[in-house]
């Protein structure tokens, strides 16, 4: 078999009906058919039966369909969503404008199931553990509910309990989309651009960090530790001795909501400072501590007194290393400063572009781009949607850039966003600069040249080692006639699919007609055992023709080509 990287057990094979069929039902059938699973999965009948949606789904747009679509689809598909929308390069605007919609809520699990998880990791009952443990949830999500409590102490807490299971459910799905990525890649057009196949890795590697509270827990500590003098940030502090891989027990802090505006400014805040303040803390996680909160959306950031800022959830975050801060910098710095030369210098500096004609065609773009925020006051630019756009333009030109950066668009433009409606006065870009201009001093500071240096004489000096080993290895695998190349041949397998349903439908036609000849001929013969006059092997032959070839023209109906 051509393909055997899709998982055939029959809870794979019953999630795969059910995964087509969704997707079937909300008008992406084209795409299913595309990507020609049932040649891969040899079932030896069709995995669904192609449709169409129906008339009220028709009236949505196809990016409105594609998210009510995920949200049917479960849990795991609802995350690779949220993924997708943190990623312009590849999603277009409408889509992410829908993605953005997407509802992470679910009917809360039982009161039992979850003390019986709690049990599980912790070792003893709630009851044993808490004071008080409040069966009502304060908010229920795809992976995990949230419950108040107390503890024996005192101590007012919450606790994030995984759902039961579903980390079985998410392993189901995620092979499926393995499968369908490998699908995609082969079938549909510009498949190998986008790297589905990559993506559901990165995705896999995301969602099972997510489901590892424990790991989450280190990671909230250390935010903490990153903002211990920091007097306009709180980080909520994490009970280990009530914290495991299912659950994760955190102080509980009682704020304003950031986006709240009213309730602030009767509570004496000030939003001007509020947004300041958020603003200069995102900038600290980006640009000193090369970790930053990627989910920053007012759920996640509540307002204590002082105009201090509560952050929540650090579920999901990016990394940046001091190369791709510095990358992303001088970047930022010039299409601020408009400089189009330097900025096609760091492109091809960083490896991305080659082509001599490409790089004329995106030095034109980049221009035309940079010449549509040139009337745009300082006050009035909006960073994150510049970030996004820029994005854009790259990734017509194939150049692809770290997923952190993806999700640093997404989040600086929620964070932009969030200034804006504090203070419609609130100014990124002075935010910003200041940053920016100190990692480029930084960088050309004599320590950091010096440390560039010894960096790279090591590089040659480890070169210098292997070198002479490898041009052996490579001149004696010469004379043992041991070199080879490998050479891998893409585009073809729907042709070869194309190629082996044609002859079977031939081979299959033949062996109908050689059924009606041979027929024929015995029916001229009047020797055997007759039926009503005719020989019984003549119709029996005529039979079986009949039953062949009535199956044969179903078999291409279905198929839609004729």
């Amino acid at each position: 078999m051509p393909f055997k990287r899709i998982n055939r057990n029959i809870r794979s094979i019953k999630r795969y009906r059910q995964v087509l069929g969704i997707l079937i039902k909300y008008g992406f059938g084209h795409i299913v058919e595309q990507l020609n699973i049932d040649y891969y999965i040899e079932l030896g009948k069709k995995i669904v039966t192609l449709g169409t949606a129906s008339q009220d789904l028709e009236r949505l747009t196809q990016a409105a369909r594609f998210r009510l679509a995920l949200e049917e689809l479960g849990p795991t598909f609802i995350k690779l969503g949220q993924l997708l929308s943190t990623r312009p390069d590849i999603v277009q605007t409408d889509v992410l404008d829908e993605l953005k919609k997407l509802q992470d809520h679910l009917p809360p699990v039982s009161t039992d199931e979850i003390m019986a998880q709690i049990h599980q990791e912790l070792g003893y009952p709630t009851e044993e553990l808490f004071a008080h443990f409040d069966t009502t949830p304060l908010a229920t999500a795809s992976i995990a509910q949230v419950h108040r409590g107390r503890l024996k102490d005192g101590e007012e807490i919450v606790c994030k309990v995984r759902r039961p299971g579903v980390e079985i459910v998410i392993a189901t799905d995620i092979d499926i989309m393995m499968g369908l990525a490998y699908l995609a890649e082969k079938h549909l057009p510009g498949g190998d651009i986008y790297d589905p196949v990559g993506l559901v890795r990165e995705f896999r590697r995301s969602i099972h960090r997510e489901l590892d509270f424990s790991r989450e827990a280190r990671t909230t500590d250390r935010f903490s530790n990153n903002f211990i003098n920091e007097d306009a940030a709180y980080i909520p502090k994490v009970f280990w001795d009530y914290t495991g891989q299912t659950v994760l027990t955190l102080e509980y802090v009682d704020g304003i909501k950031i986006s709240s505006n009213e309730e602030l400014i009767a509570a004496g805040l000030k939003p001007e400072v509020i947004a300041r303040n958020g603003a200069d803390i995102f900038l600290k996680q980006v640009f000193i501590h090369g970790l930053f909160h990627a989910d920053p959306h007012p759920g996640n950031l509540h307002v204590l007194p002082n105009n201090v800022i509560c952050i929540f959830d650090f579920g999901m975050v990016g990394r940046l290393d001091d190369d791709l801060k510095l990358h992303l910098t001088e970047l930022l710095l010039c299409v601020l400063n408009r400089d189009v030369d330097r900025l096609i210098m760091q492109l091809l500096y960083s490896g991305d572009l080659h082509d001599e004609s490409k790089i004329k065609d995106l030095k034109r773009d980049l221009t035309e781009f940079i010449d549509d925020y040139y009337d745009i006051l300082l006050q009035d630019l909006k960073i994150g949607k510049l970030l996004i756009d820029f994005v854009r333009i790259l990734t017509e030109y194939q150049i692809k850039f770290p997923s952190s950066l993806m999700l640093l668009s997404r989040s600086l433009f929620a964070m932009e966003g969030l200034g804006k409606q504090l203070d419609p006065n609130f100014n990124m870009v002075e935010q910003l600069k200041p940053f920016a201009e100190q990692i480029i001093k930084d960088r050309h500071s004599p320590a950091n040249i010096a440390k560039d240096a010894a960096r790279t004489l090591q590089a040659y000096q480890a070169l210098g080692k292997s070198l002479p080993r490898d041009i052996k290895e490579f001149v004696n695998r010469i004379n043992r006639n041991k070199f080879k190349i490998d050479l891998e041949h893409r585009g073809f397998e729907r042709l070869i699919t194309d190629l082996d349903r044609s002859t079977n439908r031939i081979s299959f036609s033949l062996v109908i007609a050689a059924l009606i000849v041979g027929s024929s001929l015995i029916m001229q013969i009047d020797k055997g055992p007759m039926l009503f006059g005719f020989p019984i092997l003549g119709l029996l032959g005529y039979s079986v023709a009949g039953f062949l070839g009535f199956g044969l023209a179903i078999a291409i109906l279905r198929s839609g080509r004729m």
